[in-house]
Parts: structure tokens; C-alpha cells; sequence
């Protein structure tokens, strides 16, 4: 818990023009957000645009990251499905030994009871010999990872260490934090209220807005760790137009406009998600300078 508590990055695959994966532009970024202060990077999340990835590319992005970070922070390794089944071999078959925690979303689409959703983590992480961190993010799975849910499995599966919690209900964040046992992690996954929710108890961020400003986030989340959120709520009010437009059409569409604007990345993403419309890059331009 303590080498996850803090800022992490939900990091970004940069395309080139062809589709192929732009390694290049992956070993700039990772230096780039490592420099920032970033206290973990997370790879393969839905940021990473893994729905529109082959077993072959996401095996590469993970050795990639692994040899190009050479543990100067932890990594946690996205890998999530709605087939449990699968989702168990793709675990035991994955060559993560390098990271420090898997980040699993909770089952999409399949819409599974409360029930479901627990018996799908329980075996996940029965199966796993690295630590589950839980995600809740119900804008993408269709069905919510209710606060008693997270407290039955921190409670009740050993393995499962940690939540990232991006439902945007407060009230939940904060049921989550108040019967949560001791040592288990609660992280912000939402870059927009992330300062509300460290002020009610939460031990960091996994931001999607850090991939462009590592150095913002880390000192906003580290003042808000050191109870100090006058100072954190000063740069976080630069930031909130900033969060506004990386999320207004999709996500990452809105953070790889920035990087493209910033001049670290090739402004590529993968059908059926396409680039920031004109006017979005234009009002992108216009925040940047």
C-alpha cells in the first residue's frame, strides 16, 4: 500500500500513423511522466486502448514497460474481461512478474448481480499470484460495484488489496472509506474531483491527466496526502478546464490531443475511437497556449 499511495498514471499507447504501436514515443513518455514524480505507472488500462488490442501487442507493451521503467517506479498491469474463464488463463499465462498489482475492471456488458460481480474477483484473484486492485468504473461496465461488494471482498479475499474507485458517487467513495479495513487501498479514478475525494480519506489518484502534467498531479496529490489542500486546490483550479477537455468526446481522444500539441505523440487512436474533433483541438490549442 505504501509504494501505491500517492500519484500513478493511467498511461496512454501512442500510435503511429500505420496503426503500429509507436514504442519510441511510449520510452519518451514513460522518462517524461517518471521525471514528473509520477509514483507508479499503470499499463494497459482502457486509456491504454487495450479493447482494440491483440494478445501479441499487449505482450509486447508489457515487456516494453517493464525494460524501459528498469524499476524506477512500480507497474501495475491492466488486465480485465468479462469471461472469467478466460480472464483466469490470460492471468496464469501473462508474464508479469515484474509488476507490482494487477488493476482489473469489474465484468462489462454481461451486467452480473452483486453476487456475480464478487464470485468473478474471488476467483480472479485466487488465480493470480500478484495482489488485485479492484476497479469500479460503471460509465464503461454497465453495472456499478456497490460499497458493500468492496468491503465483502477486502474483507473476505485475501488477495485482493485495493479499489479504484471512479463512479463519481461521493457518498459511496466515502461508505468505501469509512468501513474499509486497515491497509486496504483506496484510489481516486477520476482526475475531476480527485482533490474532494483525497480530502474525504482517499491515499491517491490514478490520473489520466498526468500523462501531460505529471508534476501538477503528483504536487496536487501530495499536498492533499500532507492535509494541505489550499495549496493543492490552487493548482487543481488551473487544471479543471484542462479536465473538462481531455474528457468532453472520449477519453484518451482528449489526452492525446494534448501530448500531440505538446509535440510528444502522433495524434493516432484506434477505430471505433477516432481523434479530437477540429474544434475540440482548437480549444485545446487555445488552454495550451
Amino acid at each position: 500500500m505504501k509504494l501505491l499511495k500517492g500519484s500513478g498514471v493511467a498511461i496512454i499507447t501512442p500510435f503511429k500513423k500505420n496503426q503500429e504501436v509507436d514504442f519510441l514515443s511510449l520510452g519518451k513518455l514513460i522518462d517524461y511522466i517518471i521525471e514528473g514524480g509520477v509514483q507508479y505507472i499503470v499499463t494497459l488500462g482502457t486509456t491504454g486502448e487495450t479493447p482494440v488490442m491483440c494478445k501479441e501487442e499487449k505482450k509486447e507493451i508489457i515487456q516494453f514497460t517493464f525494460d524501459h521503467v528498469k524499476d524506477r517506479v512500480p507497474v501495475i498491469v491492466g488486465i480485465a474481461g468479462n469471461n472469467t474463464k478466460e480472464l483466469v488463463k490470460e492471468i496464469e499465462s501473462s508474464d508479469i512478474n515484474k509488476a507490482i498489482a494487477i488493476l482489473s475492471a469489474s465484468p462489462y456488458y454481461n451486467k452480473p448481480s452483486q453476487e456475480g460481480i464478487f464470485q468473478h474477483y474471488k476467483l480472479i484473484a485466487e488465480a493470480s499470484n500478484k495482489p488485485i486492485i479492484l476497479y469500479n468504473v460503471p460509465g464503461r461496465t454497465g453495472r456499478n460495484l456497490e460499497a458493500s461488494t468492496v468491503i465483502k471482498l477486502a474483507n473476505e479475499v485475501e488477495n485482493i488489496i485495493g479499489i479504484k474507485e471512479a463512479s463519481g458517487d461521493m457518498l459511496q467513495c466515502m461508505r468505501i472509506l469509512k468501513d474499509r479495513p486497515e491497509g486496504f487501498l483506496v484510489v481516486s479514478g477520476d482526475d475531476a474531483i480527485a482533490l474532494p475525494q483525497m480530502a474525504c480519506g482517499m491515499d491517491g489518484l490514478i490520473s489520466v491527466a498526468a500523462n501531460a502534467y505529471p508534476k501538477e498531479i503528483t504536487s496536487i496529490i501530495q499536498y492533499c496526502l500532507n492535509q494541505d489542500f489550499i495549496s493543492a486546490k490552487m493548482i487543481n483550479d488551473q487544471l479543471m478546464d484542462a479536465y473538462d477537455l481531455m474528457f468532453e468526446e472520449n477519453n484518451p481522444a482528449g489526452i492525446k490531443a494534448f501530448l500531440f500539441e505538446m509535440g510528444m505523440i502522433q495524434n493516432q487512436l484506434r477505430l471505433p475511437l477516432v481523434a479530437a474533433s477540429e474544434q475540440l483541438q482548437k480549444r485545446i490549442q487555445a488552454f495550451l497556449k
